[in-house]
């Protein structure tokens, strides 16, 4: 089917699926006064509540992490979906019924995702019970052969599919599932038969422990199909790029130590879970990705600054070193810093348990080095470190990667290490690297990467700064734009005269851009919050509004001479500032040799402090706000 969800139906699904049961499915919420509700945040660990529900204007805000949004969005964010299967999930569990508008773009069934989701939940239970079976017994020498007993194969939820063709089929028929979800699901081929025969699975959960699809393993040697492993194909709900096996296990552990560990494969995960490695997750059946990145990033909490850290196991072989490069190339997605952990015998987490025993794995990780260092080091060995030209090309291939670093904090030290590792003076090196700096190059390659990109730039920007709601000097411009977007009605038309550049603020001066390019307020505030929202388009300006409505008003119940007040503060600390500018200006400036812009700027001064002296003798900027 293709199309767009109908408007009407999106909002009605907004007023049906009240945000304080939604959310109460996954927090534990408390009456916190006001009309609010309070509870451990999901998206980041905190012993301390900071995470708030006002289920009056349909919103959640963390005042911890900063995440918040409406019931759309909070579904969107613990599952893991997109608006379109956020939207489809909360309809059929409120029971509104989609109608799709056809604009030639694809769209999906009403009711199919939830029909998917279930029917793989049951083919898990039915998956894991085989595992039990005379024909199971293939599987569990498999598990047995990599030491895993039965109870870390109940605890991963593996199981095995038979090879009779038809029998997961013929029994989620039986459950009463419709044939076309089933093939929609990818659990059951066009022609009847079973995606999966003859293979030990391991179910690919959400982090809200949904079954979106299934990994297999070859067991048997005469499997028709060659491939060692084969995933459920893309559906409405599996979507390779999008997934991370075991981020159902991994999530809390992630959330809390701010820690992602990323390995290659099924067994990978198990070995590091079981070893105590509790952030270990690996990608399914395609390499790892920006999608991915970003997800790991929101569950470390994105609070723009580079804590938290994502640690990539690799082989030591070329192929491993292509990984870490591929990765390297990606990690300007990442605000957490990068490592990689590489066994030096070549053991993936899954052997490095058998051969040496589960200390082994966790000192695997803890042995992480920077990526930036690793990478550093493979460029380099690629030169002749014995001749002055072989040196000083080692230090221009690897300037890029040194001038890249974000954390200048670290900077100084990684000059210092390749200086060593070449053998040339730390003043020469920097100067190389600042050359880079200046003139960035593509990054060298060679033979690591066939297709090579540029290496990220250091401090490419990240969206508008979050403005710090400590700062005492912008008091006046976030009280002014909490009364505007939580009693628009106070204000006349012109926003008693504030205009946009006299918020200093790029984050507030956005908002109120925003704002101001709204017809005049009318009608209910439910309407007035959506145009808001719709208004928006920059994510850090979409959180501040959310952040914004949730946040009280300190008067308790505000009215105009309060607004007033507000906006004219905001006017008059404009105006002091363009004042402090200007006489600074003044001060730079030779009257005598540059006269007639001395004259021009000190009129402009005269006429600032007029009209600051006349907004500090009118009523409203003379009330003392907050």
């Amino acid at each position: 089917m293709a199309g767009r969800i109908n408007e009407e139906d999106i909002a009605l699904v907004r007023e049906r699926a009240r945000i304080d049961e939604v959310v109460g499915e996954y927090v534990a919420l408390k009456n916190a006064g006001s009309g609010s509700l309070k509870g451990l945040c999901p998206f980041h660990d905190e012993k301390t509540p900071s995470f708030q529900v006002t289920p009056s204007r349909g919103l959640f805000y963390c005042f911890g992490c900063g995440e918040g949004g409406d019931t759309i969005t909070f579904v969107e964010k613990i599952d893991n979906l997109s608006f379109v299967e956020a939207v489809q999930r909360l309809a059929d569990k409120v029971g509104v019924q989609l109608r799709i508008v056809d604009d030639g773009r694809p769209g999906i069934e009403p009711g199919l995702r939830m029909q998917i989701l279930e029917a793989n939940e049951e083919a898990a239970r039915f998956y894991q019970a085989q595992m039990t079976s005379a024909e199971g017994l293939i599987a569990r020498q498999f598990l047995d052969g990599r030491g895993f007993g039965r109870d870390a194969a109940e605890q991963f939820g593996i199981g095995y599919a038979p090879r009779g063709g038809h029998v997961l089929r013929d029994h989620l028929l039986a459950k009463g599932f419709a044939p076309k979800a089933l093939v929609s699901s990818g659990l059951v081929r066009d022609k009847g038969w079973d995606f999966f025969q003859g293979r030990v699975l391991w179910p690919i959960r959400d982090s809200g422990r949904s079954v979106l699809g299934f990994g297999a393993r070859r067991v048997h040697d005469d499997d028709r199909i060659p491939a060692k492993y084969v995933n459920t194909p893309e559906t409405v709900v599996y979507k390779k790029s999008h997934v991370l096996y075991g981020l159902d296990l991994a999530r809390s552990a992630i959330g809390k130590k701010r820690q992602a560990v990323v390995v290659e494969g099924y067994t990978d995960v198990m070995a590091a879970h079981l070893s105590g490695v509790e952030t270990a997750v690996a990608a399914c059946g395609t390499a790892f990705g920006n999608d991915h990145a970003r997800l790991l990033q929101r569950l470390m909490g994105n609070n723009g600054a580079l804590s938290g850290e994502v640690v990539f196991t690799f082989d030591g072989d070329a192929a491993g070193q292509k990984a870490a490069l591929k990765v390297y190339q990606g990690d300007s997605e990442f605000i957490s810093q990068t490592y990689v952990a590489v066994e030096p015998t070549g053991l993936d987490p899954c052997d490095l348990r058998m051969q040496k025993g589960e200390e082994a794995v966790r000192e695997l990780v803890a042995r992480r080095i920077p990526l930036y260092r690793y990478v550093m080091n493979n460029v380099v060995a690629g030169f002749d470190l014995d001749r002055a030209d072989g040196r000083l090309a080692a230090v221009r291939a690897a300037a890029p990667l040194v001038s890249s670093i974000r954390d200048s904090s670290l900077v100084s030290g990684y000059l210092r290490e390749l200086s060593q590792v070449v053998g040339m003076d730390v003043d020469e090196v920097r100067r190389e690297v600042a050359r880079a700096r200046r003139s960035p190059a593509p990054m060298p390659v060679r033979e690591m990467a066939p297709d090579p990109q540029p290496a990220p730039a250091a401090e490419a920007p990240a969206g508008l700064p979050w403005p710090d709601p400590s700062d005492r000097r912008l008091d006046a411009e976030r009280g002014f734009l909490k009364l505007a977007l939580q009693h628009p009605d106070l204000f006349d038309g012109q926003w008693d005269q504030v205009e946009v550049e006299d918020l200093r603020h790029p984050a507030y001066r956005a908002l109120f851009g925003a704002l101001s390019r709204l017809p005049a307020f009318q009608g209910s505030p439910q309407a007035w919050q959506q145009a808001v929202a719709d208004a928006i388009t920059d994510p850090t300006v979409r959180q501040l509004e959310v952040a914004l409505l949730v946040e009280p008003v300190l008067a308790a119940e505000p009215d105009r001479r309060y607004a007033a007040a507000y906006a004219a503060q905001v006017r008059l600390r404009s105006l002091t500032d363009d004042i402090a500018n200007l006489k600074s200006r003044l001060q730079r400036t030779s009257p005598t040799a540059d006269r007639s812009a001395y004259n021009a700027m000190f009129t402009d001064l005269v006429e600032l402090e007029a009209m600051r002296n006349e907004l500090l003798q009118s009523g409203p900027a003379a009330v003392d706000v907050p």
